[in-house]
């Protein structure tokens, strides 16, 4: 019986999403969330009863081997298995617009419209899959996940022809920046790679941001407000102070295309002290020393003027993937052939983010980004075309092929 890659896409990421594996930017371990593990150990079973060895390490990432062994290119695929702090990830239910018409859908709360979204007048006749409306629907990179694993069955069913070998690799803790930090390069086995991770059809990813976030800290002095004159010292105004020099023009909700920008992502404070987190991009890195250089340049005035009460903490997250991948680009001359022969023009276009493989290209390991097929990504108006799904599977085996007649 024909392989129905549709259905087996359709029903692993149905289950997937139910699980909650939503990470957490807080916390100290690794991973971020035991949650997480909930899923890797159902991917690990499956890819047991497939008949695939796999092995996970300390830090929860899944890693799998299947295909020939030969001298030809291992090629290897990668997604994340957590999902963004942003929204719920949690009682998550999926739901399926069968035969989609071109209308608003109406969800628990929150609409999905054609004229807020008219990318969805592409998906008319197909299936859309959405949350509920109380949570985001996980599609990112769940809708990777399951693709990759549809990958495997299809390839645990037709082994013949499998002519290279094949590397599969599940991470965490990718929507909080520290997805490729731990990835176990040596491991994996491969030395090409890609993730799935992108957005809609036909998108293919070679170059990201690079990225750093800023923790700040002011100190104030709390007197009663009676007595408070020349003593008190308001730590929220200080940092309201710092707010005010950012640049009101190069905020995410006012940039686009290869515009950096600063987002200030979380403040919290009193009187005697506040905290405030920023995620600073650019995809130069003489733009994103420059941001540092300016965040630093603030609190050495505040500094001055309120007598060193403000620290700050810079870490770098990720760096741009463009120039690891550029000296072996025929990984994406490989990609745009896999997209072409489902007919899908391919999209090329960097990422306003990051994924796992900005960070595994910084290490080493070349890895751009295809498309999984979904939009809205952190959102309660998350969703994702079934055939989009499909798509992104027929890529990925085409992709296996290209590489096994090499």
């Amino acid at each position: 019986m024909e392989f129905d890659i549709r259905r087996s896409c359709l029903e692993r990421f149905l289950r997937y999403v139910k699980i909650d594996t939503q990470s957490d930017n807080e916390s100290l371990t690794i991973p971020s969330t035991k949650k997480q593990l909930n899923l890797i150990k159902l991917l690990k079973e499956e890819l047991k009863q497939l008949g695939i060895n796999s092995e996970t390490d300390s830090k929860g990432y899944l890693y799998a081997r299947l295909g020939p062994v030969n001298n030809k290119q291992k090629v290897g695929f990668i997604a994340h298995v957590d999902t963004s702090p942003d929204e719920s990830g949690k009682n998550v239910k999926p739901t399926l617009h069968k035969n989609y018409k071109g209308q608003v859908i109406k969800l628990s709360g929150v609409e999905i419209s054609p004229k807020e979204f008219p990318v969805l007048n592409n998906y008319k006749g197909q299936t859309i899959i959405t949350s509920g409306g109380t949570t985001l629907l996980g599609a990112d990179d769940k809708a990777g996940v399951a693709e990759i694993m549809t990958l495997v069955e299809y390839f645990s069913k037709n082994k013949s022809e499998l002519k290279i070998p094949l590397r599969i690799a599940f991470t965490v803790d990718e929507e909080i920046g520290r997805g490729g930090k731990y990835f176990d390069i040596k491991r994996f086995d491969s030395n090409v790679a890609y993730t799935v991770d992108g957005g809609e059809v036909g998108e293919l990813e070679y170059e990201c941001f690079n990225a750093s976030t800023i923790s700040i800290t002011v100190i104030g002095e709390n007197i009663h407000p009676g007595e408070a004159k020349g003593k008190l010292v308001n730590s929220m105004l200080i940092a309201n102070e710092l707010i005010a020099q950012i640049p009101k023009n190069e905020v995410p909700e006012k940039t686009s295309g290869r515009q950096g920008f600063y987002h200030l992502t979380d403040f919290k404070g009193d009187v005697s002290k506040t905290t405030l987190n920023y995620i600073i991009r650019d995809f130069e890195i003489l733009g994103l020393n420059s941001k540092k250089k300016m965040f630093e340049e603030i609190v050495k005035k505040l500094n001055k003027k309120y007598e060193d009460r403000v620290s700050i903490t810079v870490k770098d997250q990720y760096f741009n993937m463009k120039n690891t991948v550029k000296e072996r680009f025929f990984i994406v001359e490989n990609a745009k052939k896999a997209m072409k022969k489902v007919n899908i023009k391919p999209k090329i276009k960097p990422i306003r983010g990051g994924t796992d493989g900005a960070m595994l290209s910084a290490r080493g390991l070349p890895c751009p980004n295809i498309f999984a097929g979904g939009h809205n990504f952190h959102s309660k108006k998350e969703y994702v075309p079934l055939e989009s799904m499909e798509k992104a599977v027929l890529t990925l085996i085409n992709l296996v092929e290209i590489y096994g007649n090499e």
